[in-house]
């Protein structure tokens, strides 16, 4: 039943290949950049959330904000 709906509309054979194309042309992007990206970069990027100071110095600074101040009234 269903492929009886489904051949009953017209054009309806482009939607798989533009579905291929997006699908294809994004992990080649994702390939491109895997093999392009600076690696210093990102062994820096994958250790931020390890470092401890990291994580004190953006709390330091959300303190210091006057629109982000924690302490009551």
């Amino acid at each position: 039943m269903h492929k009886e709906v489904l051949r009953s509309i017209a054009g309806i054979e482009i939607y798989p290949l533009i579905s291929f194309g997006i699908f294809f042309l994004f992990f080649l992007g994702l390939l491109v950049y895997v093999f392009v990206a600076n690696r210093q970069h990102l062994h820096d990027m994958s250790a931020l959330p390890l470092l401890p100071d990291a994580a004190e110095a953006a709390s330091e600074d959300a303190d210091s904000d006057p629109l982000f101040d924690s302490k009551p009234w």
